[in-house]
């Protein structure tokens, strides 16, 4: 047997027969562990509480958002194997919960973490519906070994303990819980000592939240994420893109921006407080409406470039964006005259759309709403102005060096034009989803202080324009 082995096919052989056998040993166990892949959709609900010289923190997530480790299982692979599993559980908090969240005391990082308990659950548990009744819960015994539970369905419950030096300090976390699944919505409340209970809900890793955070902080993230909102709202930037095209005179593009301005900010603001209709499908209605917008604007420019023809560039346009010099004073075309107007109109709408991206993040606001709300609003402005410094000295180069002004306004409103027809398109099929006819009186009221708000915009704006031209007769 020695000589056998010793040969070149006899080392293959005993090669193969270990395989053979190691491949028999992982079939004969394959019913007793269970493997899983990513899951599509996980939920993970958590507490913060700081209590003296500790901060406590429950979760519960789904046992098989746990990977790396293969799960203990019976009967089949389709039940939990309990008293396997449970010694398992630390090692699972330690190597896959702690580096996946971080606590922050006054800004700095906490001390290391104590796993103080952890639990399987049934998914009928209640534990988790107040701080007190989870901590109660890792208090009690465990589930009766013979409990016949399948992986799928069984929780994971977790306390840590984090040391702190008080427990009114200001605290702040980075959940990074999103390689937990596909898809992870985390609920999280702080309890606060002696105060109210604040409830969070974010999807993926939200990044550094402020438990409690001072209105300097506040400002500073909503800041942010105005800017990053209007930046990455495609449907925004190409209504306010349209909006600009065909302005060449410094004082119509500032008085055009700021009723576009003013006006999503009214809408932003009553939303925000709660003043914005309450219908399930008043968000698909905002989406049709701004497509309807980017169509509109479109469509005029196209108008207004045509009627011009290739005497755009000269006629009603002296001033260049990108330093053109005058070379005729006639008179801005009455539509752009009147675009202001029309840009407060559509900006009513825009501000709900903007509000539907503010009422998903007013939740790390803490108690600094109007802050929060001044802050998102001037990071709106901010990425607008930020679009407008690239894009009008852009297209001022392109009208002047590559393509004819009329014509280029033409083509940039074509394209724009036929992508916003195609949302026009696809949302107003989701918008025929909803049953739209107002039922009861707090509906009807609802819809009569909207019906007043606009009556009262447009005899504003009518009463303007009749001031206006009464000024010009009569200095003619």
């Amino acid at each position: 047997m020695a000589a056998s082995i010793s040969r070149p096919g006899g080392r293959r052989t005993v090669r193969w027969a270990f395989g053979l056998l190691m491949v028999l040993a992982v079939a004969g166990e394959a019913p007793r562990l269970a493997a899983h892949e990513i899951p599509a959709s996980v939920v993970v609900r958590t507490f913060v509480k700081p209590e003296g010289a500790r901060l406590r923190f429950a979760l519960r997530l789904p046992l098989v958002s746990i990977r790396d480790f293969v799960i203990p299982a019976r009967d089949g692979g389709v039940l939990l194997d309990l008293p396997r599993v449970e010694p398992m559980l630390g090692d699972m908090v330690r190597t896959w919960v702690l580096p996946s969240v971080a606590f922050f005391e006054s800004g700095e990082a906490v001390g290391a973490p104590r796993i103080a308990a952890t639990r399987i659950a049934l998914p009928s548990d209640p534990s988790f519906a107040s701080f007190d009744a989870a901590i109660a819960h890792f208090g009690r015994a465990p589930l009766d070994p013979a409990t016949a539970l399948p992986i799928t369905d069984a929780w994971l419950d977790i306390l840590i303990d984090y040391p702190i030096r008080n427990d009114r300090a200001r605290f702040a976390i980075d959940p990074q819980f999103g390689r937990f699944g596909l898809r992870v919505v985390t609920t999280l409340r702080f309890q606060m000592p002696d105060g109210p209970e604040r409830a969070f809900e974010f999807i993926g890793d939200p990044g550094r939240v402020e438990l409690d955070p001072r209105w300097h902080q506040a400002a500073a993230r909503f800041v942010r994420l105005g800017f990053a909102h209007i930046l990455s709202g495609v449907d925004h930037l190409l209504f306010l893109i349209c909006l600009v095209l065909p302005l060449r005179r410094f004082w119509t593009l500032v008085k055009v921006v700021t009723a576009f301005t003013v006006a999503h900010s009214i809408t932003l603001a009553c939303a925000a407080f709660g003043y914005a209709p309450d219908a399930m499908g008043f968000p698909a209605l905002v989406e049709f409406l701004i497509a309807l917008s980017i169509v509109y604007m479109a469509i005029e420019n196209i108008v207004i470039a045509v009627s011009k023809g290739t005497g755009l560039s000269t006629t009603g346009f002296p001033h260049s964006i990108a330093g053109g010099k005058p070379v005729d004073s006639r008179p801005v075309p009455a539509a752009l005259d009147r675009r202001w107007a029309v840009a407060f109109g559509f900006g009513l709408v825009h501000g709900f759309g903007f509000s539907f991206a503010l009422k998903e993040t007013l939740q790390f606001a803490g108690s600094h709403l109007v802050t929060s709300l001044v802050s998102f609003n001037v990071g709106v402005e901010l990425g607008q102005i930020a679009v407008l410094l690239v894009v009008l000295p852009l297209l001022g180069l392109l009208f002047r060096y590559v393509i004819a002004e009329w014509l280029g306004i033409i083509v940039a409103s074509a394209i724009v034009a036929h992508t916003a027809w195609h949302w026009l398109i696809e949302r107003g099929e989701a918008l025929t989803r909803y049953d739209w006819p107002v039922s009861g009186p707090a509906g009807l009221a609802s819809l009569l202080r909207w019906v007043m708000g606009a009556v009262a915009v447009v005899g504003v704006m009518w009463l303007g324009r009749l001031w206006r031209a009464a000024r010009a007769k009569a200095k003619s």
